[in-house]
């Protein structure tokens, strides 16, 4: 059984790998993004006194694009490959076989977990060489952080594939999430500059709480209780309600 979701986990990152939008979203943009604006607008550069010294482009606007790349595989790689799967009645399918449908689903969040894995790795390794971005202050806090963070957000991704009637419902509505819940957590407005109101929102959103704590730990700060509880509720709700709902045929 073990082989042939080894097998199974080699077509389905094949598959992932044969996607040039995902991997360009995932991998490529949020890097790209990182180099060429963290590279070019001086105000990137320079040290902040209001973020304790650090330039924006360390931990702030790197923490941004992991959670960019995180968040593009739960709101859209991994929904949208398991609803087309559904539509095509490959899971139906192999229902009637040794592999199981669930087996497929534990190749997808493998495949997607290290996809993410990867993605943030380059953007560490290269923005640490080009731009002297620091690594990690709290390497194993940062670690805890991804993990979860990373839970939460593929939880709702299967959330959201386990209601979405067809695969172009589902691109709609990831991105109808994606992008407002982007904002909240600081994409384009750092949560210090956003109305008290606003940012008390930020602190019990999923993308909020990770990116939040994301930048604490890239910053070598401890991630905050109350960001670690909320995504540690979203993670648990969202699994659960994925796990009660999710159709396979």
């Amino acid at each position: 059984m073990t082989k042939a979701f080894g097998k199974l986990a080699a077509v389905e990152a094949r598959l992932f790998l044969r996607e040039p939008v995902a991997v360009f979203f995932v991998v490529v943009l949020p890097l790209g993004l990182l180099l060429a604006l963290g590279g070019t607008i001086p105000g990137f550069r320079d040290a902040d006194p209001a973020l304790g010294g650090q330039r924006y482009v360390d931990a702030p606007f790197t923490g941004m694009m992991i959670l960019l790349s995180i968040v593009t595989l739960a709101f859209s790689t991994l929904p949208s490959a398991l609803v087309l799967y559904r539509e095509r009645g490959v899971l139906r399918r192999m229902s009637t076989t040794p592999v199981r449908p669930g087996s497929l689903l534990s190749a997808q969040l493998l495949v997607n977990v290290v996809a993410g894995v990867v993605a943030t790795a380059l953007t560490l390794t290269v923005g640490h060489l080009v731009l002297g971005v620091p690594l990690p202050g709290a390497p194993l806090a940062f670690v805890a952080v991804f993990v979860l963070g990373s839970v939460a957000m593929l939880a709702l991704g299967l959330l959201l594939a386990a209601v979405a009637p067809n695969s172009r419902v589902v691109q709609g509505a990831g991105a109808a999430l994606m992008f407002p819940l982007l904002f909240i957590a600081g994409m384009w407005l750092p949560p210090q500059l956003m109305p008290e109101l606003l940012r008390r929102i930020s602190d019990f959103t999923p993308t909020g709480a990770f990116g939040r704590s994301l930048v604490h730990t890239l910053g070598g700060q401890a991630p905050e209780p109350l960001h670690l509880a909320v995504l540690a509720v979203w993670a648990l709700a969202a699994g659960l309600a994925a796990a009660r709902l999710f159709r396979w045929q």
